[in-house]
């Protein structure tokens, strides 16, 4: 089967990249010929419903998923399954949404996880590793938790861990599998400054999984709409979530608009009950007379 060169965004530089991926489970194709480029400082969102492989093709770019047709690559060319797995973690890391729950450790043992493939076997952390550390839990805000035991953390708060192990590995590829889940809004909203941080400020590639088109919209340079494993729209945030799009997609009216205050393009699924309460929140006349 061939493997279609990927459309990548216009005038950035390659940094990991899957070519024509067929991806499934067992006999079941769930991704179809997919093409994806991610870019050094930029920010590429995964978007569409349940079911359409989203995460299936982050894990394939993780090599955490078998490559059924196709090819994975790093931006200078080399397949990635060429690479030792150590070799591989040093270019490119993952948040998934399942990792383990370790137990008896602290935070700070945790998070220096993400040092592994830089370290010698048995070796001690160096300077260059606690320094690593130390900035991944700045930016993740963990430092305060540093001593704490993991077994005592929230989900929101061992999602930061887990996020600050993933940073600590200092990869130029980060993928995050719908990292905003089970945190509350400031740390939804820190999360996605972050991302937006890393690729401007450290010109990392970030690709990652969201559910909320309102997030993507406002988090990335490039937005790839996936629906039953095929790629129906990628591009700019503006050109993919058109109202006639993903309401097809989604198979619900859904409303696009652009933002007058901040020009970031906003989404509004419509619901049977759209528009049958006030501003205030409370049941409109129309909605009392049914009740």
């Amino acid at each position: 089967m061939s493997t279609p060169e990927p459309v990548a965004p216009p005038g950035g530089t390659p940094a990991l990249t899957g070519h024509g991926l067929t991806l499934g489970y067992g006999n079941a194709t769930v991704v179809h010929d997919a093409s994806l480029t991610l870019q050094i400082g930029r920010v590429t969102a995964l978007v569409g419903p349940n079911g359409s492989g989203k995460s299936t093709m982050l894990r394939a770019l993780a090599r955490l998923h078998r490559v059924t047709y196709g090819r994975v690559a790093l931006g200078d060319g080399v397949a990635a399954d060429e690479l030792s797995n150590r070799a591989f973690a040093r270019r490119v890391t993952l948040l998934s949404q399942s990792r383990p729950n370790p137990h008896g450790l602290a935070v700070s043992d945790v998070v220096a996880f993400g040092r592994h493939p830089h370290r010698r076997r048995f070796a001690a952390l160096d300077r260059t590793d606690r320094e690593a550390v130390a900035w991944a839990m700045g930016v993740t805000g963990t430092t305060t938790m540093a001593t704490r035991p993991v077994d005592e953390l929230s989900g929101g708060e061992l999602q930061r861990v887990w996020l600050a192990t993933c940073l600590a590995q200092r990869t130029d590829v980060l993928l995050l599998d719908e990292p905003t889940n089970h945190l509350d809004l400031r740390f939804q909203v820190e999360i996605l400054d972050l991302a937006r941080d890393l690729a401007l400020q450290h010109d990392v590639a970030v690709g990652m999984v969201l559910h909320d088109l309102n997030q993507a919209a406002a988090v990335a340079d490039h937005v790839v709409l996936l629906d039953r494993g095929h790629v129906r729209a990628r591009g700019a945030p503006a050109d993919v979530m058109s109202a006639d799009l993903l309401s097809e997609v989604y198979g619900l009216r859904v409303e696009a608009f652009v933002d007058p205050d901040t020009g970031v393009v906003r989404t509004e699924p419509r619901g049977r009950h759209h528009g049958l309460r006030n501003r205030a929140g409370r049941p409109s006349h129309h909605e009392d007379t049914h009740r």
